[in-house]
């Protein structure tokens, strides 16, 4: 299986972010990556690619040129605005209800105003390249969704920074640009085929539900921690199934605490029954593995075991597959993880 990677997700080397009230040291970090291309290396199963560049132009047929613009362009504003600082994050975030009766206001003109216009929470610093990291991270997913229309049957994209929970117009999740909704929309809109995002890390894509909500060519379904108690809190419920020409192809599967293998696997295999009845010619997994037993920022119990038969419960659709990588937060653990849910997938073209 073809995996595509590349060195330049290095430049995103975030050090902190503020969850849970406090100021901790990043959960998705550079090692998160270099764990999962470490093992994989070790595997003669797997064969490294570098992507090709694909420029914005893909990136602003999904995502507000504003925010393109806006990514490429604020780290360095920061530094010459308001000093040296290795992570830059909002201190206000625009709400609506700030000018409930007012007019309307356009882009601030500060760049601590558009911080928060731009992203909407604190876990989310910009470094110095994480610009171009995003960009490569792009790179990966659409290098690896080209392999697939070009004929393999699977192949994976080891994309970081993650994209799901970049939604049209905001960054945040740890999410710049939306990975997996840049090459669904890539396929749908180059082949005129219909694409089904299946989105199996803990929590919930609200960006990919947002970009795709009312449209009929993009499927998107999710499993993801109940947004009762899991980020990003106010969507992904079961009854947010889409709009207008859309209606029906979102679907959301809310899990409980500490849903095991067997359960997890029950689950998928009735939101793949619903994948089929839609159609599609292609899968892209949006593949987070914070799912597992010991992840520091989840409540599932997912197992290496249970991952290798999610695996295979997509490779049994037997349909073109990308698998594009999101979360995964114990490093200790992840690359074989990612590694085991792979080779389930490759149960449906099996290697030598």
């Amino acid at each position: 299986m073809k995996v595509f990677y590349t060195p330049a997700h290095l430049r995103h080397d975030p050090k902190v972010g503020i969850e849970l009230s406090q100021v901790m040291p990043a959960f998705e970090h550079i090692g998160r990556a270099e764990a999962i291309r470490a093992v994989l290396e070790g595997d003669a199963r797997f064969e490294f690619k570098p992507p090709a560049e694909w420029g914005t132009q893909p990136i602003e047929a999904v995502h507000d040129a504003a925010l393109v613009r806006f990514l490429s362009t604020a780290w360095a504003e920061y530094q010459h605005v308001c000093g040296p600082t290795a992570d830059v994050m909002p201190d206000v975030f625009y709400r609506p209800a700030l000018r409930r009766g007012m007019p309307e206001r356009s882009e601030p003109e500060s760049i601590n105003g558009r911080l928060g216009w731009y992203c909407f929470e604190t876990t989310t610093p910009l470094t110095k390249g994480t610009y171009e990291a995003a960009l490569s991270a792009v790179d990966t997913a659409l290098s690896a969704t080209r392999a697939v229309l070009d004929g393999d049957r699977a192949a994976y994209g080891l994309c970081r920074p993650p994209g799901h929970h970049a939604t049209t117009g905001l960054y945040g999740g740890y999410c710049f640009f939306n990975n997996a909704a840049i090459a669904a929309n890539h396929v749908a809109s180059t082949t005129g085929s219909k694409v089904t995002v299946l989105d199996v890390d803990y929590h919930h894509g609200n960006g990919t539900q947002e970009i795709f909500y009312g449209r009929d060519d993009v499927q998107y379904v999710s499993l993801h921690g109940d947004p009762a108690r899991a980020y990003p809190y106010i969507i992904g419920y079961a009854d947010e199934t889409g709009t207008g020409r859309g209606a029906g192809c979102n679907i959301n599967i809310p899990l409980a605490a500490r849903t095991d293998d067997d359960h997890y696997v029950d689950a998928l295999e009735r939101a793949c029954e619903s994948i089929l009845a839609f159609g599609p010619a292609m899968i892209i997994v949006s593949l987070g593995l914070d799912t597992f037993v010991t992840d520091p920022i989840s409540d599932l119990s997912l197992t290496a075991d249970g991952f290798q038969r999610c695996g295979a419960v997509v490779a049994a659709m037997g349909l073109p597959t990308v698998a594009l990588q999101e979360g995964g937060y114990d490093v200790g653990a992840l690359g074989d993880n990612v590694r085991r849910w792979l080779i389930g997938l490759g149960a449906w073209n099996p290697w030598p």
